[in-house]
């Protein structure tokens, strides 16, 4: 079941950095506002492009895809008359129907999961706190497999694409304009064996090598006492049009950018954040547990 709660407000300038996911909801938010400056109902717009009202609403939430000639027609309906800025948005919608990377590993990247996705390849800042495993985004191969193996009734073949698709995920970390990434770390996660003492001494040194990237922050909070996060985990992505947060369920999870639960969430983190080792201790933290899991 996929749980997706977005408002974002569309910029007028370029389309930014980001999958064919993000794209779809800007363009979607666009195409709204065009609409409603118009006042033109969602029924009419359907009616226009020989659609319903329903399928103007979920293009308008960027649940769709979008056929070039349903835009264009849209706008010519809406009285968008300016050459420049119809051509920006007929460029958007061809770059929001190219197929997303995560395609390949529908298995890896759930229906639910993949508007977070899209939004975290746009991101500038990432925010993370992960009270039980190292998070996915700085997880090696025989780290992922050991947890994703878990699962139950997950076969081989749905083990290996899910391993393939979290690695193909951290490529946003690896690109020329990588987003600030920023990681409060449960003081657990190093001391819970997952997968036996090499796979988590290899994992921790990884963990240590991504946090000394200057784009990176790893501090680990200590495990003696109770703090606000022993609830759960979440990551917080922000793009140059809003805020969005995912929360993590047992069966599936949500994105949502309600300044609510956004604010509440931001709050959280800043919370415990103030609980945290410094970042250079936290470091030398990872580095010496790597060391103790030392076969």
């Amino acid at each position: 079941m996929e749980r997706v709660a977005l408002s974002l407000s569309p910029t007028g300038g370029a389309a930014p950095a980001g999958g064919p996911t993000v794209l779809r909801i800007l363009l979607g938010a666009q195409l709204r506002r065009l609409r409603e400056s118009a006042v033109i109902s969602r029924e009419d717009a359907g009616y226009h492009i020989r659609a319903s009202g329903s399928k103007i609403s979920r293009m308008e939430l960027g649940r769709v895809s979008f056929k070039e000639r349903d835009v264009t027609d849209l706008l010519e309906y809406y009285g968008v008359r300016d050459p420049e800025e119809r051509e920006k948005l007929v460029q958007l919608t061809r770059e929001a129907n190219q197929t997303p990377w995560w395609q390949k590993y529908q298995e890896a990247v759930p229906d639910w999961f993949q508007v977070f996705v899209g939004l975290e390849e746009a991101a500038q800042l990432i925010r993370e706190y992960e009270v039980q495993f190292v998070p996915g985004l700085l997880q090696t191969e025989d780290y992922a497999r050991a947890v994703l193996e878990r699962h139950p009734n997950a076969t081989p073949e749905q083990v290996t694409e899910r391993v393939a698709g979290r690695l193909a995920r951290q490529a946003v970390l690896d690109r020329d304009d990588p987003p600030l990434f920023w990681v409060l770390l449960d003081e657990n996660v190093l001391h819970r064996e997952i997968g036996g003492a090499k796979i988590m001494r290899d994992q921790l040194a990884h963990l240590a090598g991504m946090a000394r990237r200057p784009t990176v922050t790893v501090q680990v909070i200590p495990r003696a006492g109770a703090h606000v996060g022993l609830q759960g985990g979440f990551v917080m992505a922000e793009t140059p049009e809003s805020q969005v947060v995912y929360l993590d369920h047992i069966a599936d999870g949500m994105t949502t950018d309600s300044p609510a639960i956004v604010t509440q969430v931001s709050t959280r983190f800043d919370t415990l954040r103030t609980d945290a080792y410094r970042g250079a201790d936290s470091l030398m933290m990872i580095e010496e547990m790597a060391e103790k899991w030392t076969p």
